[in-house]
């Protein structure tokens, strides 16, 4: 239909993830308008430090810059996700990549790392997907994402030490790329034995793109804090802006410990898929989650504190 035949033009448009896109009448131009589908990730825990279960959608509330978000849908843990609005999301399930240290300073510890991330792996829900990834100086992915957990414990049993150099932000970059093309609730666990040579890239860089992405980062390092406190910092900034966890764990057991926690906290924490409301800050954009239920004055919530929103169309003409 050629927009030549008629004097008003009322378009209707359905992209992948939003759920209706409106384009404005007009005789001669078409007006296209993003919706991005907003995937928030949050802990919650009482003032005992302990998880807080059971949380409804009705609970939360969310605000971008002081407007209040509606939620579209709403899970605990790897839970089928409860659809609020009728063009919410609804498949649950999370996409966790896993990454670890395999330099020559894993040579001795690499088999009580992979015992440990074979228990998380063994443990995940059935509807989660795992990827394992390994790094030195270069990333390895030894098993693309699958939700074939047999398939991962596989590949996992088959990873060396190899290589002097380790390049912890860099490769992290790249697998935060890899999970940021995947949909839907997604979280990285990184093994670090040591500090990084061989980056390029800043930790504040990484943050930064695993905040604006929605993707929680939880890094178990081996470092001792008092020998390299900056690093310890630059991780502890990059975990808490994303709404992860640094674990300092300087033995296999404190490791092991840690592993455990991570994959608890993973499974008791929380994520809302919203569509952002009219906001004309095209800057970076302040999250604040708010616990409304009885009792919720009382809680702590772990979140990203933001992201910066993709940039808006061009206004398109024919």
């Amino acid at each position: 239909m050629s927009t030549c035949l008629i004097k008003t033009l009322l378009v209707f448009t359905i992209w992948p993830g939003v759920p209706w896109l409106i384009g404005q009448q007009s005789n001669s131009a078409l007006y296209r308008v993003d919706v991005n589908l907003v995937v928030l990730t949050f802990s919650v825990t009482d003032a005992k430090g302990n998880s807080v279960h059971g949380l409804q959608a009705s609970d939360i509330r969310i605000f971008e810059d002081n407007i209040p978000q509606e939620i579209a849908s709403f899970a605990e843990g790897s839970s089928p996700l409860d659809r609020v609005l009728p063009y919410g999301p609804s498949s649950g399930g999370t996409n966790l990549f896993i990454l670890f240290d395999t330099s020559n300073r894993m040579y001795h510890s690499i088999p009580y790392v992979c015992d440990s991330i074979a228990e998380l792996v063994r443990h995940l829900h059935p509807a989660d997907a795992v990827a394992i990834y390994t790094f030195s100086r270069n990333l390895c992915r030894a098993v693309p994402l699958t939700k074939d957990h047999l398939i991962a414990l596989t590949g996992l049993d088959q990873n060396v030490a190899v290589g002097d150099d380790t390049a912890l932000f860099n490769c992290l970059l790249l697998t935060l790329r890899d999970a940021a093309k995947v949909r839907g609730r997604k979280a990285v666990i990184v093994f670090s034995n040591g500090p990084d040579n061989a980056s390029i890239l800043s930790p504040e860089d990484v943050g930064r793109v695993a905040e604006d992405e929605g993707i929680p980062v939880y890094v178990i390092s081996t470092l001792d804090e008092r020998q390299d406190s900056l690093l310890a910092n630059a991780l502890r900034r990059l975990t808490g802006r994303t709404g992860g966890k640094l674990y300092l764990a300087r033995n296999w057991q404190a490791q092991a410990q840690a592993f455990t926690a991570i994959h608890d906290d993973i499974s008791s924490s929380y994520t809302a898929y919203y569509y952002p409301s009219p906001n004309p800050n095209q800057s970076f954009r302040n999250i604040k989650v708010q616990i409304v239920c009885p009792g919720g004055k009382g809680y702590t919530v772990r979140a990203r504190s933001g992201y910066q929103p993709l940039k808006p169309s061009a206004r398109e003409t024919n």
